[in-house]
């Protein structure tokens, strides 16, 4: 069984005290002392981010606000050789802005201008601090539509959708973060920019280093600007929530619908046990569901029609208990409301949480569901499963209470990646590999295949100052 990093610490090499001073104090030359922050007691907060992977407490933290104080940080952490870490809002899952190795934690929230929303040719042009929901309710009002929509989109920044390739409910039928980035403007450790990418809807020139950096997260460059491509904003959108006595109802309905060629931008999937957190919530449930779906469809006013007339149907073949459809905006929010708050919600449940991102082809996902259920109760620990059953894509949670129940914990979540693996599924499929998941890459990936990333990694970054630690983290140096 392989450690998992709230388990054991990951060691790097740190830099020392006189080059992190010195540092301290070409920060504050460079950039001037109100965006740079070195008070003990106001920097612990961001060595980590919103997993368990704890990280070291930073010697700075840089607030940028434009493209030169990017470049400027960059400079002074090669110059010095301290590790620096990029951070967006902090709501990753796998530990991806920790501070390993302390350093200089790289803030880009006050980079948050929507700089331009080009309605002819349906671009976005943004800063990487904008938060997601600003920019969805800015496009829309302008008649455009940006699908991407994890379900923190009220807090975090597209910066960090870009590093992580987020994705979200809607993936299913408008795919993840990567679909709509056109281009880039980054920078490399040592301050320099390059622009990558365009602003056209086609392009083929030279290798597609845009795409590279989309989910690098962070480890290869620090984004200061996107350029993102936009959709005609839909002109229906019809929600409809399903129950079921068993999951595997759900799975069913879920491969009818898409064989059918059903138009689902999304298909979301719970579990029995988090329909009772719901049902604590006070969102209304069937006593004796023991699934449920939230299922939608969108475009033209015809196609959703005829696409709920097909979830119906489907449903009553399936002897779902209830089917019910959103009847309005209002309600469309409450039912999503409950959703996007789940994640907040199960915390309530035992004193330490955590969420697994794994993804299987859609036909495995019965055979998912069913091992995480066993494997649960084989390692006597509590597990709930939600997410995107469209695309296969399943949070699978793991509760416990006392320290003395990790190893079981630790143990349940090596089978839960190693039944994915086994299923022809992959390890993460929005929240990537960041610092949690990176002892087990090697399921997933050929030494050959990592060999090959870390070859990428050193072009980019050859002093692997980079934030280290992350996806290969005993491939990277750190001073």
């Amino acid at each position: 069984m392989l450690p998992r990093v709230e388990q054991v610490r990951i060691d790097l090499p740190n830099p020392s005290r006189v080059a992190r001073e010195r540092a301290q104090r070409l920060l504050e030359r460079a950039l001037g002392p109100s965006k740079v922050l070195i008070a003990p007691g106001e920097i612990e907060a961001f060595a980590t981010d919103d997993s368990n992977c704890h990280g070291q407490t930073p010697d700075a933290v840089v607030f940028a606000e434009t493209a030169a104080d990017v470049q400027a940080t960059l400079a002074v952490a090669e110059r010095t050789g301290v590790p620096l870490t990029p951070r967006g809002a902090g709501t990753g899952r796998t530990g991806g802005a920790t501070t390993l190795a302390g350093g200089i934690v790289l803030s880009l929230t006050n980079m948050n201008r929507i700089v331009d929303i080009d309605r002819q040719e349906g671009i976005a042009l943004v800063e990487p601090g904008v938060v997601l929901a600003d920019l969805q309710r800015a496009v829309e009002l302008e008649g455009w539509f940006y699908p991407p929509d994890p379900n923190s989109a009220a807090h975090c920044v597209l910066g960090g959708n870009v590093a992580e390739n987020a994705a979200g409910p809607r993936a299913l039928k408008y795919g993840p973060t990567r679909d709509y980035v056109l281009g880039l403007d980054a920078c490399l450790m040592g301050g320099q920019r390059l622009g990558m990418g365009r602003r056209t809807k086609k392009g083929v020139t030279g290798y597609d280093v845009t795409s590279l950096v989309v989910g690098s997260e962070g480890t290869l460059a620090v984004v200061d600007r996107i350029t993102l491509r936009l959709l005609p904003k839909p002109e229906q959108v019809i929600t409809l929530s399903a129950y079921f006595q068993h999951f595997e109802q759900a799975a069913a309905l879920i491969a009818e619908l898409l064989a059918e060629g059903v138009p689902l931008s999304t298909a979301e999937f719970m579990d029995d046990v988090t329909l009772g957190v719901m049902r604590e919530a006070g969102t209304p449930c069937p006593a004796a569901a023991k699934a449920m779906l939230i299922l939608e469809v969108d475009g033209h006013e015809a196609t959703c029609e005829r696409g709920a007339l097909q979830i119906q149907a489907a449903c009553e073949r399936l002897q779902a208990l209830e089917l019910l459809v959103a009847q309005g905006a209002n309600q469309r929010a409450k039912l999503w409301d409950a959703r996007k708050q789940m994640s907040y919600a199960v915390r309530r449940l035992a004193r330490h949480k955590l969420s697994e991102d794994v993804v299987v082809p859609r036909t495995a996902l019965g055979r998912l569901l069913s091992g995480v259920r066993e494997l649960g109760q084989r390692h006597r620990v509590q597990t709930l499963s939600y997410g995107h059953a469209g695309d296969g894509n399943l949070h699978v949670n793991f509760l416990w209470n006392e320290d003395s129940e990790k190893p079981r914990v630790n143990a349940a979540i090596d089978e839960l990646f190693r039944l994915t693996i086994a299923l022809g599924g992959t390890l993460s499929g929005e929240h990537g590999i960041g610092a949690l998941k990176a002892g087990y890459l090697p399921l997933e990936q050929s030494p050959e295949l990592i060999a090959l990333q870390r070859d990428i990694k050193r072009v980019f970054d050859p002093s692997g100052l980079l934030n280290p630690g992350k996806i290969f983290p005993a491939g990277h140096r750190a001073c």
